[in-house]
Formats: structure tokens, sequence, C-alpha cells
């Protein structure tokens, strides 16, 4: 192999992997290679205007492909920014490959302006984090980067890229990086095991994660769900994992309380969790959720995540697919629908909120190209309720925590998907941690939409510090004002103008018509600035 500077052999090798498009922000250390990036035919420069609307756009871009996808910082400074995003990534196994630059080796021991530990802020938020150290091993180091990000569970993987290093010869070859197949299903005896647990039970109830819709194992759980009779909870469930029409679904256990997981399992005798780990609430209870005796059957390709905080009777390490496909044929054909006092409560009656005006709209208009980013957050139910997610593909939420991640989000998944109409909902106060991602939409004529969800308030953090007032029996008062966003007043309209977004504002119901109308007409892309309270 003729040797090239290892600041070019890099794209050859994102070339060998199928890579053509790099999301970041620039900065001094990483000249070199950006500027090779320039001469590099195919290969595309996706400029946001901070590392957190990168990393945001990339995971959309991931999430929408199946990854990965390249992003670009700016040595500590942007992986600082980066931190939130990266853990949010973290969270959701989104199979990001995050390169930064530094000086260079040679300048380690100075302690220059900069200077940090890569490795050591990226680690806890990536799933693998190393520093190239010799030309020789870029490109392997490369490869395995793209080989750990990819492998499921994947996650988000980062590399540090000394000047120093990119700027010598390396006569390494590109190739593509291998990829293990994961596709396993347990032996016959470990399938019988589960399907003996569950052919038991009489009071079954299904636990279902992202682990189900990275494996594309919707129609299977379906199978089994039904196999059994039994009701199916999603658990932190950021993309489709079974129809939400489904008469077996009930909903999200949510992402705060314990009680609640503990109130959707009273009763169970068995639980089946998928893909999924236990349990993901901010204030999970300490206590075993699960109802005395009742026999837990878990089945993830993330080992690590099973039995982690409580036993398993039967836990299979295996892909959630082909295991569900087994199990079904070995559970027969579908029985009654559970009894549980969860699958029986009568439907609940809901107002005409704003939301529901705007998003019935959008389901009668927008046909089934239509791809929801959800980040509303209190906003979300009555979304959900005009705009049931039901196919693979169609719906993608907030996972890990983060703010900020609906606008940028949307922006990577319509660029991936440009045939989509990809619309997000995010909050006022959420969107402000990455609003200048529209400047990068109209930069690239993406053709996403962009709904405020405008209560002018950190909504849920009202309902949760009142959730916390009946908890220790403080009596209510007023709210803090650090919850508070309407002084002063953030024109949405006029900001997003000025980044060369249009938009409208929508106060009034008889204004929603028009505006989905107009939002949805527009070639570019448009922001509603939509007034919920």
């Amino acid at each position: 192999m003729a040797t090239r500077p290892a600041k070019e052999a890099i794209f050859e090798q994102f070339a060998a992997d199928g890579i053509s498009v790099m999301f970041g922000n620039p900065g001094t250390v990483e000249q070199g290679f950006l500027d090779v990036l320039e001469e590099t035919p195919g290969f595309r420069y996706v400029l946001a205007l901070q590392e957190s609307a990168a990393l945001g756009i990339a995971d959309g871009y991931a999430r929408a492909t199946a990854g990965p996808a390249l992003v670009q910082l700016h040595s500590g400074v942007g992986l600082g920014n980066g931190v939130g995003l990266l853990y949010q990534a973290k969270r959701g196994h989104s199979p990001l490959v995050v390169i930064a630059g530094e000086a260079g080796v040679r300048y380690e021991a100075l302690d220059g302006q900069m200077a940090v530990d890569l490795v050591a802020m990226a680690r806890p938020v990536t799933k693998y984090a190393t520093r190239v150290t010799h030309p020789g091993s870029v490109l392997r180091v490369l490869r395995r980067a793209v080989k750990i990000a990819m492998t499921p569970p994947r996650g988000p993987v980062f590399v540090a890229l000394p000047m120093d290093v990119l700027d010598e010869d390396t006569d390494e070859p590109a190739v593509a990086s291998t990829i293990p197949s994961r596709a396993t299903v347990p032996v016959p005896e470990e399938l019988e095991r589960a399907a003996a647990v569950l052919r038991a039970a009489r009071r079954p109830v299904v636990l279902a994660g992202d682990g189900v819709s990275v494996s594309g194992a919707q129609e299977e759980l379906a199978r089994v769900a039904e196999a059994l009779g039994a009701p199916v909870w999603t658990v932190n469930s950021s993309e489709l994992t079974i129809d939400t029409t489904h008469p077996l679904h009930r909903g999200d256990l949510g992402h705060m309380f314990g009680e609640h997981s503990a109130a959707a399992l009273a009763g169970a005798d068995t639980v089946l969790v998928v893909g999924t780990y236990l349990f993901p609430e901010v204030f999970p209870l300490l206590a075993s959720p699960f109802p005395e005796g009742a026999k837990i059957v878990h089945i993830d390709l993330d080992d690590y995540e099973i039995a982690k905080n409580l036993p398993a009777d039967v836990a299979l390490v295996a892909d959630p697919k082909p295991t569900l496909a087994a199990l079904a044929g070995l559970l027969g054909p579908a029985r009654p629908e559970s009894r549980l006092e969860s699958a029986s409560e009568p439907a609940e009656v809901y107002g005409e909120t704003m939301m529901d005006l705007f998003a019935g709209e959008l389901a009668a208009r927008a046909g089934d190209r239509l791809v929801v980013f959800d980040e509303a957050l209190t906003s979300a139910p009555a979304l959900l309720r005009r705009l049931p997610p039901r196919r693979p593909g169609a719906y993608f939420q907030t996972r890990g925590g983060s703010l900020g991640v609906g606008i940028p989000g949307a922006i990577g998944i319509k660029l991936a998907r440009p045939e989509a109409e990809v619309v997000a909902f995010t909050g006022d106060g959420g969107s402000m941690y990455t609003i200048q991602a529209l400047w990068t939409a109209v930069r690239y004529g993406v053709a996403a939409r962009f709904v405020i969800c405008d209560n002018r308030r950190y909504q849920l953090l009202d309902d949760n510090l009142e959730q916390y007032w009946r908890e220790r029996g403080i009596a209510a008062h007023p709210h803090p004002q650090g919850f508070d966003l309407s002084h002063p007043q953030i024109d949405f309209v006029k900001l997003a103008a000025s980044l060369g977004v249009p938009g409208v504002k929508v106060s009034k119901p008889a204004q929603v018509e028009a505006a989905v109308q107009r939002m949805l007409a527009t070639p570019g892309p448009f922001l509603v600035d939509l007034i919920t309270t």
C-alpha cells in the first residue's frame, strides 16, 4: 500500500465503511483533516453552530439509517459542549462515531491551552473511548471504533486524533470494518424453558423497549403477546415497539417514578421482558416492583442489563426478533386478552387542547409519509392521542433525559430520509438548547418542520415538583421562579426568521388549520409557535 498522510487515509477508511457525511463544528486542531475533507470527492461536511446541535443531528441521522453517523467535535471544549447529547446517545444506543482533534502527542507534557484528557472526558458517556498515538494504527483504531459502535448493543464511540499523528504518513490499507452478527437464537432447551414459564402464566405482562425496534421485532412481539393474552407496556421506548392502537398495548411506564411501574405490574404472575433495561425511572423503587413470586423471563442482546438490578428466572442473551418468532411458534395460537385490571380500565375522556387540534389536523393532512420526532414532553399525551405511532420508522422520541434533541434530531432524520414529511415537536424550554440547528436546516435545504409547544414554563418540572410535594406531605405553594420562561417572552417566529426559517404563531383554535396547511406547503424548513397554555 502506498504511503500517504494519515489525515488523508482516514477518508479512505470512512469511504470503505460507507460513511460520506461528517456532522460537526470546526476547530483549529482539526484543521488539517478538515482541509483534506474539502478535496475529498463525494464527502460532505454538515456544519452546526454548536456541538450539541451537531450531535443531535447525527443522532437523528443514525437512528433513521441504523448508523453509523460520523461526528467531529473540537478538542476538549467541543467535547464538553456535547457531553449531554452524548449521554443521550449512549442511553439510546445510537451508533455515533465521534472524533476530536488535539494539538499533538508532542505537546502532551506542556499542558498548553485546551490540553485535557479527552478519553477520560468521553469514557462515561460513550461505549468506547480511545486515543490514537501512532500513524500506523489510525485506520485500525477507526475500524475498531466502527465495529464497537455498530455491534449490538450499539452505542457512541470516541476517538481522539492528535494533529501530529495525522500529519505523519501511514501505509495502512483502508478496508471495510467487520461488524459481527448477533442475530442469535437460544438453543432449543433454553427456548423451551422460557416457553414453559410463559405457558404456565395465568396473569402475564410484557415489558418491551427499544431493543425490539432495533431488532425489527414488532410483529413477533405482538404475536407472543397475543399468544399469552398479555398486556404490553413499553419501557422508556423511544421508537415503535408495538402498534400503539393494538388492543394489548397499554402505554409507557414513564421515566420518573417507580410507583408507576409497580402499579402496572400489580397482579402479574409472570413478566416477559424484551429489549430493555429495568427500571428506567429517575426515582426507581429500591424494592422490586414485581409482585412476590412472579416469574421473570428476560430477552435482550445487552447482557449487562439482564438481571443487573433484579434477578430473572430465565435470562436469554439473544436477538429479540428470531427469539420471539421461535417462542410464538412454541406458544401456539392467540389467547383471550388478559383480565388484569389495567386491561379493562375505561377510556379516559379528554378535552380539545391546542395540541389535540394541531396534531389532529396534521394527521388528517400529512398522509403516510409523516415521521414524528416527539420531544413534546408535557404535551406528548395529546400528540399521541391524535397521532398514535403505528409504523416502524415513523416515530422517534427523546431518550436519556437530555433536552434539545427534537429540532436537530428531525434535521438528521430528514437528511437521511428526504422523501419523508418530518415534523419535530419540542418545548419552548427544550428548543432553546439547540435552536441554532435551524440555521443548519436552512444552509442545507433540509425541509423539516418544527413545532414549539409553548407554555412559557418548564412544565415538566412543575409536574414533578407537585409529585414531590404529595409524596412528602408538603402543602402546595408557588412554584420556583426558575421554572418560569415568560419574562422576557421569547418570540420564536422572529428568532426563527433571524436564522432563515419562516414561521407562524398559533394562539387560537381558529388558526390551527391554516398553520398546518402553510407548514406542509412550505418548500423548506418551517416553524410553528404553538401556544399550549
